[in-house]
């Protein structure tokens, strides 16, 4: 009764995505939240939405995507208000890894996105890299939760976002033996973390370096009750729970 809360199940990275998902029901996984990124992403995930009964989506663009047209993703939005199968607003943010020079206008689009989430009643999901100063500073503007995707901070980080309301997502990097993260992980409440995978990206160990599937999310689900002292049960159901408090699923 797993649920992976942040994958990316596109034509652009999985072939057969029939059999993505009949593998990962296979290892326990039976609810799947599917992340756009793109304009051309929201339209998939739409599709994807109305194909699988297990698979939520999120509609957003990305901060690699900031000139994608504003206007059309609000005229998606409206259109799917009504679509149960649509939970947020996601994955959004902001990334000066490589962005730099977009810096105003991933702002401008991040902002965009919040006042639309806000007006809609949605949560939000939040991709931050290399600026967690001004996501902060942003989302503090705004009265809205939501998960903090693949988060990689300091526990005052992780803190600051659950007092504003967010939780924390943790994947497949937890578990990389380079990986400081999950010493951070250990000291954030159980009731505010959800797993996820991020596919096709950061799979977990012992598939480090290869593509990720929604499947892995049980070994990552392993290493979170390892970690945390707690039973592989006790993990279904505090993440579950968890996701329910954020999500309307």
């Amino acid at each position: 009764m797993l649920t992976d809360t942040h994958c990316h199940l596109t034509k652009e990275f999985f072939s057969d995505i029939d059999k993505v998902i009949k593998d990962a029901k296979e290892a326990g996984v039976t609810r799947y939240i599917s992340a756009a990124d793109s304009i051309l992403a929201c339209y998939e995930m739409i599709d994807l939405s109305k194909k699988y009964e297990e698979v939520y989506i999120t509609l957003g663009i990305h901060p690699e995507n900031c000139f994608n047209d504003l206007e059309e993703l609000k005229n998606i939005l409206e259109a799917n208000l009504g679509n149960k199968k649509l939970v947020a607003i996601g994955e959004i943010g902001l990334d000066y890894y490589y962005g730099k020079e977009t810096k105003e206008r991933q702002i401008e689009v991040f902002e965009y996105q919040l006042k639309l989430a806000q007006e809609y009643n949605l949560p939000v999901v939040i991709h931050s890299r290399e600026a967690t100063l001004d996501t902060i500073s942003i989302l503090s503007k705004y009265k809205l939760k939501g998960v903090i995707h693949c988060f990689s901070g300091s526990l005052e980080t992780a803190m600051q976002y659950i007092k504003m309301g967010y939780i924390i997502g943790v994947g497949g990097v937890m578990t990389f033996k380079n990986s400081k993260i999950d010493e951070i992980i250990k000291q954030i409440p159980l009731d505010k973390i959800v797993l996820e995978t991020d596919s096709p990206f950061l799979a977990p160990e012992p598939f480090r370096g290869k593509n990720n599937e929604p499947k892995y999310i049980k070994n990552i689900a392993e290493y979170f009750a390892n970690l945390m002292h707690i039973n592989y049960q006790e993990v279904e159901e505090i993440t579950n729970k968890n996701i329910q408090e954020i999500f309307d699923i």
